[in-house]
């Protein structure tokens, strides 16, 4: 599937350089994305979601506070632990990355032919499937792990 990685490398490509903003480390992203999908998470909730050690994530919560795309509210619950909330900035930020990766791939479908969208149509539903199977690997099963 190496043209699958290739097209996301260059629609990601190709974002960033209509963003016309410094790119954010992907590891931010995901971070960001995380809090945007459950605001209010705290730093472990997002260490386990993110599959990543605390103390990294603390690191990435303190760099997204400080360019102010992340902001950090004690939890009422339990005061020692913190909430984390995405800023307008970071909603913003977001929002355009997800409409210009839009306009990205909306350009390049228009130059394909009606029979590369028919096959594009046709690819969806094992794309899919290959997805769910790809979630439902243990990540603990070593088998089919890294090179």
């Amino acid at each position: 599937m190496p043209a699958v990685i290739a097209l996301r490398r260059a629609v990601r490509r190709r974002t960033r350089e209509r963003m016309g903003v410094p790119a954010l480390p992907a590891a931010q992203v995901e971070l960001l994305r995380a809090v945007q999908d459950e605001p209010g998470i705290g730093v472990a909730g997002a260490a386990r979601r993110l599959h990543l050690a605390e103390n990294s994530v603390s690191t990435l919560v303190r760099t997204a506070i400080a360019d102010g795309h992340l902001r950090r509210t004690p939890d009422p619950a339990d005061r020692r632990a913190a909430r984390l909330e995405l800023t307008d900035a970071a909603h913003e930020r977001l929002r355009r990355w997800r409409a210009m990766r839009a306009g990205v791939v909306d350009a390049a479908l228009a130059r394909l032919d009606p029979a590369d969208h028919d096959a594009l149509a046709a690819a969806v539903p094992a794309l899919t499937r290959l997805l769910d199977a790809v979630e439902e690997i243990d990540p603990h099963d070593q088998e089919g792990g890294r090179p």
